[in-house]
């Protein structure tokens, strides 16, 4: 179905694909809520089957915690829209992929104090980078690319400690995967 094809939900207001893409745009991720989860590439795709709305959702990770909280979220903003009838698919392959944030959600990240990914997963620059290159991961703070990994685990498993040489500050850097 396209976007531009209305389709009557059980309150009789036409809905498009579109307005709940939008909708969906305004729920938060739970762990970090400066970023939607469609900013955040969760929500892979909406469509109609009848007159149910079907929302896939894909897990950054297999064993994320946050997912049930997620799928209740869009619940929530589906149901406060009208929209009663609704399916959620969850949606494991292809893997969720750093690649999939938006443009819009990676400055968000910056804005937030969280470096977005350096790279893309799929990378071909890769193929010319000589083993034992570092990643440089600008700091979102000052913007300095003197910076250095702490530990790669962070604040979440998606998210490795870096310091700042010039600011000093500590800072999460979103991991590409």
């Amino acid at each position: 179905m396209s976007d531009a094809d209305p389709v009557a939900p059980a309150a009789a207001v036409p809905v498009t694909t579109g307005q709940i893409w939008s909708w969906l745009g305004e729920v938060p991720d739970p762990e970090i809520p400066v970023i939607s989860v469609v900013d955040l590439g969760i929500v892979r795709d909406v469509t109609w089957e009848g007159d149910a709305c079907v929302v896939t959702i894909t897990p950054t990770y297999s064993g994320c915690p946050a997912m049930a909280v997620i799928a209740e979220s869009i619940e929530a903003a589906l149901k406060q829209h009208g929209i009663d009838r609704f399916i959620m698919k969850t949606q494991l392959s292809p893997a969720w992929t750093t690649d999939w944030m938006s443009e819009a959600g990676k400055l968000k990240l910056k804005g937030y104090g969280i470096a977005p990914p350096a790279q893309q997963v799929i990378d071909i620059s890769r193929l010319s980078r000589r083993q034992g290159d570092v990643l440089t991961v600008t700091c979102p703070n000052c913007g300095s690319n003197h910076t250095h990994c702490s530990s790669q685990f962070g604040s979440t498993p998606c998210k490795a400690l870096y310091r700042c040489d010039d600011c000093l500050e500590p800072f999460d850097y979103f991991k590409c995967h």
